[in-house]
């Protein structure tokens, strides 16, 4: 990531961005957490992208080079947290489960960022309290290391509804299946069927964020009915893609 800048405050404030707007790679002092209130926000480092929708929101920790890429019309909450201020103990990225509770205490504490009273700051207070509550989710893509990896990595993003099997995209790319599937656990801990559905996860957000219909997104990404599609995406956001639909 060239041209990094270091903003050494990490802010707390709301934006708007339209579907396709950057913020490009930068570093704070401070840890940020990064919500979407509409859209879906993703934000990649070096280790990989991660990705939330409504019902999740992304921590990052001090000093991590990161950068913002919004997917439909994103309503942008960043919420800044001193570096001695880790309620997480988190030290890496990560996606947290959203409550409705923590929900509205996002939205109204980066309201108005210039309030210091007394009520803000017991605000702040409970928001910490509900984040260190808050569960992690997987919902990562790893940068592959390994160019084998990345070679078939790449295949499966170019065409998500590509059914292939493991083996099959080794023959395409020159490499065994058990070698890549002993790369995919070493390198990104999950075996490549976990990984392919991570990846269509990702992709369907960033269709659906667009205005794209759920039974489009289901064929487009590889699952094979809407049915099994919507099952998926419930058990992995918590809410329907009929849903995360009408919030973008």
């Amino acid at each position: 990531m060239p041209n990094i800048r270091h903003t050494p405050e990490a802010p707390t404030r709301a934006q708007r961005l339209t579907a396709g707007d950057r913020i490009d790679a930068h570093r704070h002092d401070d840890h940020q957490i990064d919500y979407a209130g509409s859209g879906v926000v993703a934000v990649t480092t070096e280790a990989g992208t991660w990705f939330a929708p409504g019902t999740r929101a992304i921590w990052v920790p001090a000093g991590t080079v990161h950068a913002h890429r919004a997917h439909g019309r994103l309503e942008l909450h960043l919420v800044g947290l001193p570096a001695d201020d880790n309620p997480l103990g988190l030290d890496h990225p990560a996606v947290l489960a959203v409550s409705p509770l923590l929900r509205e205490l996002v939205l109204a504490y980066t309201r108005d960022p210039g309030d210091n009273s007394p009520e803000r700051r017991r605000l702040r207070a409970v928001l910490r309290d509900q984040l260190r509550l808050s569960p992690q989710q997987p919902l990562r893509l790893p940068t592959p290391a390994d160019r084998r990896l990345a070679a078939v990595c790449a295949l499966v993003h170019a065409d998500p509804a590509d059914a292939r099997t493991l083996a099959a995209f080794g023959a395409a790319t020159g490499v065994g299946e058990r070698t890549l599937s002993r790369l995919f656990r070493a390198e990104f801990g999950m075996t490549f069927p976990q990984w392919r559905t991570q990846s269509r996860l990702y992709h369907a957000l960033r269709m659906l964020a667009d205005g794209l219909p759920v039974t489009t997104v289901a064929h487009r990404c590889g699952w094979s009915s809407a049915s099994a599609f919507i099952d998926v995406f419930r058990r992995s956001f918590g809410y329907t893609p009929g849903t995360h639909n009408r919030r973008a």
